[in-house]
């Protein structure tokens, strides 16, 4: 996304509940809130703090970014529908950034040229989140693409190779470097993917826009005793 002016971002794709007011790398403003299942409570309260810190108009953004999956469910419905009414709201596009790679934007200035990383979250107690990454020239590209995977499959692929994410790797002898303490991008990662590789992403057609969950939400039927 090549216009200048601000970029309101929004990430709820795992626990953190967080919103930035993005200009550039050197001017943003960001809140987060760490707290399980927060999200519908605080996330308008997270938005409304970084527009007024920000001091500026909810009609002098350039676009809402927001963070679209994979991740939880209920995350990701809360983030994308409060990104929907501000921007039906105030005529603002939106850009439905992928969140793995928004994460792996964030992971890239911390290894040097050539580190390859996982990123893995939970979609249950079977199955994975994946995809690995390379970082190249201060930047990221994929080494293996985006998918779920089962444990097995997960334990071949991840060997010897740093992983983020909120995976566990409990019981597991391969030797790993596991750093779950984040399992998703801050959002001034978010607004910063949306500003730089945003472009074919952006629309104003958003009314049927969903997260990307990957997987098919599916309630399971209680039987009657």
């Amino acid at each position: 996304m090549n216009e200048s002016g601000p970029i309101l971002s929004i990430e709820t794709s795992e626990s953190i509940c967080g919103a930035c007011v993005y200009f550039d790398d050197k001017k943003y403003f960001e809140a987060i809130t760490h707290l399980k299942n927060s999200h519908a409570e605080k996330l308008f309260e997270t938005i409304d703090y970084v527009i007024r810190t920000s001091e500026i108009e909810i009609d002098q953004f350039k676009a809402i970014a927001v963070s679209a999956g994979p991740g939880s469910f209920t995350g990701l419905r809360i983030g994308m529908s409060a990104a929907k009414g501000i921007a039906f709201g105030s005529s603002l596009p939106i850009i439905p950034v992928p969140t793995f790679e928004a994460f792996a934007l964030q992971l890239a200035g911390l290894y040097k040229d050539g580190t390859e990383f996982i990123i893995a979250n939970k979609v249950n107690l079977e199955e994975i989140y994946y995809a690995k990454f390379q970082i190249k020239a201060n930047n990221y590209i994929f080494a293996d693409r985006l998918r779920i995977v089962d444990l097995p499959e997960f334990h071949r692929l991840s060997q010897n190779l740093i992983i983020f994410g909120n995976v566990s790797l409990e019981n597991i002898d391969d030797k790993k470097e596991l750093k779950n303490n984040i399992a998703a991008p801050s959002p001034v990662f978010v607004a910063k993917w949306g500003k730089l590789f945003g472009n074919d992403l952006i629309t104003f057609n958003y009314d049927f826009l969903e997260p990307n969950y990957l997987k098919n939400f599916i309630i399971k039927e209680r039987k009657n005793d």
